[in-house]
């Protein structure tokens, strides 16, 4: 493909989006490119601070568990409070957080900091993918999702590369920098975003009409979506195995450290290099399909780790599930946005995340303990199986759901109303249009 034709591609995947999603995109961007915390936390904690190893690990833990549950306290906030004051609080308070950190340093201090953080940043999360949905067309929600994966990528390579080199400064600057970044993120929100959050519905006669409260129990009582959840489930435990088995798998081969670093940097480069172009082309196609190649790619590259021995086979195996990663993420998260009812749409986004959370906390801890004991090459074949088993499951059971496009959900109990995806996207363009018309005679933004 030539030069040319690679910036048709890159045009093409970027146009035609709101002006609202890429302010959104831009805080998205901003708040990776100064992610410095979790990057050199362990680091800090062994070097700067002599705790132990067994200390940081157990840090880094309490971050997971506190995504846990902070991915369904996120999604509830979002369908009550709205996305815009949910994405504000909870940067303000991950801000907070990665600034205590810089002058906090007793182990129980660190731990409850590390933790309230971890709630922090998965709280986020279900209000900036619900309002994607809220001002993105269907059509275009699993381009959008991927740009906005993109944008994380892209700013996660800059703070690994930024912080790399910055690390003289000390530790702790690097984490008011990170804390001044998500600050900057809340004042994007503030100044250029809007509620997107859909109104209340009216009855032919003009009368309110009141939601049903929908709860975490309600959303995993909605079958399909909940099949998609225990899928997702299964490839996130594969896809965060390799950050833990990985390394522990290449010094078994006797390779040194530096050796990893290019290993598994080889994913960020992919990412930040390729997403445009897999994007282009795998638009348009079936969201099912596309989750079951993905599921399969993350079997054979986990798979074939069993086999590589030398840093470029490892290098190669981590290319083939980074493009089921890249196909994976967007897809799923525009699959989540089209089996949610638009008034519980954080709650479904916050359950979504989190078998994400879940599978960052427990997929460490299971892939050093099958090391340790059945060996590595166990832990990668297990692997490929979970992978072929999500590739079935998502070819067999969720083609028909996903291949729907409007309507109701199909779930264990009454079906909810639904509004037009076209009035929602109006509602949303109206919105984002008036927010940016005010900010530029500089009143506070549609929302406020």
């Amino acid at each position: 493909m030539s030069i040319a034709s690679l910036g048709r591609a890159a045009r093409t995947t970027v146009s035609g989006l709101p002006p609202g999603f890429w302010w959104l995109w831009t805080s998205t961007l901003v708040n990776r490119t100064g992610a410095f915390v979790l990057t050199f936390l362990s680091l800090y904690l062994t070097q700067e601070l002599g705790y132990s190893a067994w200390y940081a690990g157990l840090v880094i833990a309490l971050h997971g568990l506190g995504g846990v549950a902070g991915s369904p306290l996120g999604g509830m906030l979002t369908d009550r409070w709205g996305r815009r004051p949910t994405m504000i609080s909870m940067h303000l308070a991950g801000g907070s957080c990665a600034a205590a950190l810089a002058v906090v340093s007793s182990a129980w201090g660190i731990a409850v900091v590390v933790l309230l953080m971890g709630v922090a940043m998965q709280a986020v999360r279900p209000a900036i993918s619900a309002m994607i949905a809220d001002m993105v067309p269907e059509s275009e929600l699993r381009r959008a999702y991927a740009l906005n994966y993109w944008a994380l990528n892209l700013g996660f390579a800059v703070a690994a590369l930024g912080g790399g080199a910055a690390i003289f400064l000390g530790y702790r600057t690097l984490f008011v920098a990170d804390a001044v970044a998500t600050a900057l993120c809340a004042v994007i929100v503030f100044m250029r975003l809007g509620e997107t959050r859909p109104e209340a519905r009216v009855d032919s006669a003009g009368e309110r009409v009141e939601e049903q409260r929908v709860t975490v129990l309600d959303v995993m009582k909605d079958a399909p979506f909940r099949t998609l959840v225990l899928l997702n489930l299964l490839v996130c435990l594969i896809f965060t195995a390799p950050w833990v088995g990985l390394p522990l798998t290449m010094a078994g081969e006797g390779l040194s450290a530096d050796s990893y670093g290019m290993v598994i940097a080889v994913n960020g480069v992919v990412i930040v290099a390729l997403q445009l172009l897999v994007n282009k082309i795998t638009d348009k196609r079936s969201p099912a399909a596309l989750l079951t190649v993905s599921s399969l790619l993350f079997a054979v590259g986990t798979g074939a780790t069993a086999l590589a021995g030398t840093p470029l086979v490892f290098a190669a195996t981590v290319v083939v599930w980074t493009l089921g990663e890249m196909v994976h993420v967007p897809t799923n998260a525009a699959a989540t946005a089209r089996l949610s009812p638009e008034h519980a749409r954080g709650r479904y986004q916050g359950v979504m995340g989190m078998s994400w959370a879940v599978a960052g906390f427990v997929a460490p801890i299971l892939a050093g303990w099958v090391v340790d004991g059945p060996g590595p090459d166990v832990l990668w074949m297990g692997c490929a199986v979970v992978g072929a088993v999500a590739a079935v499951g998502y070819s067999l059971l969720l083609r028909r759901a996903l291949a729907e496009t409007g309507g109701p959900v199909e779930t264990d109990g009454p079906a909810e109303p639904s509004v037009p995806k076209a009035v929602e996207v109006a509602k949303a363009a109206d919105v984002t249009a008036a927010n940016d018309k005010e900010t530029e005679q500089g009143a506070t933004p549609v929302g406020g």
